[in-house]
């Protein structure tokens, strides 16, 4: 499995981006996850999602602002980043992970600047 995470970019305070994570094989039965890391501090849990899109979770720090979801057809886990602020900007990685297997996935990472 291989993940490519994409849609991060500059923006302003208040401003938004939506980053896009596709998956190559299948990926399915994954739970996704994005997690971040921001300079100097350690990588982050933002928000997951289960396999079947029915349930999420987020960090206290986002949640009402980011909205992660899923679409299985396209193999890619969204999450839409609202009303973004200067402490959000971090590198942002997609995760997936299931239970059977050893270790979970991760992608590259996509760079997110929020700035005041």
């Amino acid at each position: 499995v291989q993940l490519q995470a994409s849609g991060g970019g500059l923006v302003q305070a208040g401003g938004s981006l939506r980053l896009s994570c596709a998956a190559s094989g299948r990926t399915f039965s994954y739970t996704k996850a994005w997690f971040r890391q921001a300079p100097g501090k350690e990588r982050e849990f933002v928000s997951v999602i289960s396999s079947s899109g029915s349930r999420t979770y987020y960090a206290d720090s986002v949640k009402g602002r980011f909205t992660i979801s899923r679409d299985g057809a396209e193999n890619t886990v969204s999450l839409q980043m609202n009303s973004l602020r200067p402490e959000d900007t971090a590198i942002y990685y997609c995760y997936a992970a299931l239970s059977t297997e050893l270790a979970p996935y991760w992608g590259q990472g996509t760079q997110v600047t929020v700035s005041s």
